[in-house]
């Protein structure tokens, strides 16, 4: 299965992104991982289907009502990284 990373620039800390982030996910049936970043971005790395992880990523050009999405950045991930579930750090 295809593992995706994207880098969230904005308004993206702060705004439940990650724990929304984890929700839009979890419907998908994806697995993966939402984190904050020192420089106040945030980064998702889902896995799953290939249809999922693009609805995601549609998803992510808008975020939860409080986020201002600036720049969403896609590239591959190495699917090792990814463990069970989804999971938010």
């Amino acid at each position: 299965m295809p593992a995706c990373r994207f880098i969230v620039t904005g308004k993206v800390q702060g705004v439940f992104f990650r724990a929304s982030t984890r929700e839009q996910a979890l419907r998908l049936g994806l697995r993966g991982l939402a984190r904050n970043l020192a420089d106040g971005r945030v980064e998702v790395v889902a896995l799953g289907a290939p249809d999922a992880i693009d609805r995601l990523e549609v998803w992510l050009q808008e975020g939860p009502p409080l986020a201002r999405v600036e720049h969403v950045e896609r590239s591959n991930a190495d699917e090792g990284v990814v463990g069970d579930g989804f999971t938010i750090t």
